[in-house]
């Protein structure tokens, strides 16, 4: 596997912990900072692992930090203009989840033809993945959680 296709941003875990958090944080108090360590616990996940996703999320202008005692993360954007196709962008830099069915096809004849078949083919996977998720927001899944709960 070639080392550029290993970032950890390309972790589908990544994306879904950076759309929960971001759900999370949708329902927050705008004026009040929720910590990381408050979201780990509530996600159950590993507050270092999720320290790095929000930092992504910060650095891409999703949410805002703040530092010190009541410091934190909230929303830098309405939940209704955050689409999850905009996150996922994000959190697959620059190259498709699905890099790894074209890294089958060989050097041999067969693997000659099948890579480009393979590119086609798995493009046509991340259009159809962008299409879904372009069609939702942070919002939407806020307001369908608030449905089942």
């Amino acid at each position: 596997m070639k080392q550029e296709y290993c970032t950890p941003t390309q972790h589908p875990k990544w994306f879904g912990l950076a759309i929960q958090a971001l759900v999370i944080l949708s329902q927050e108090d705008k004026s009040i900072a929720c910590p990381s360590i408050e979201l780990a616990k509530y996600l159950q996940s590993e507050p270092s692992l999720l320290r790095r996703i929000l930092s992504v999320l910060a650095k891409e202008g999703f949410i805002g930090t703040r530092e010190g005692r009541d410091g934190g993360y909230h929303l830098r954007k309405p939940a209704e203009s955050i689409r999850l196709v905009d996150v996922y962008d994000v959190f697959r830099s620059g190259s498709r989840f699905s890099f790894g069915i074209i890294e089958t096809a060989g050097t041999h004849p067969l693997g000659k033809c099948m890579k480009s078949t393979l590119e086609d083919i798995t493009q046509e996977m991340d259009d159809s993945i962008r299409g879904v998720l372009s069609k939702y927001t942070i919002a939407d899944l806020a307001e369908q959680l608030e449905a089942k709960l």
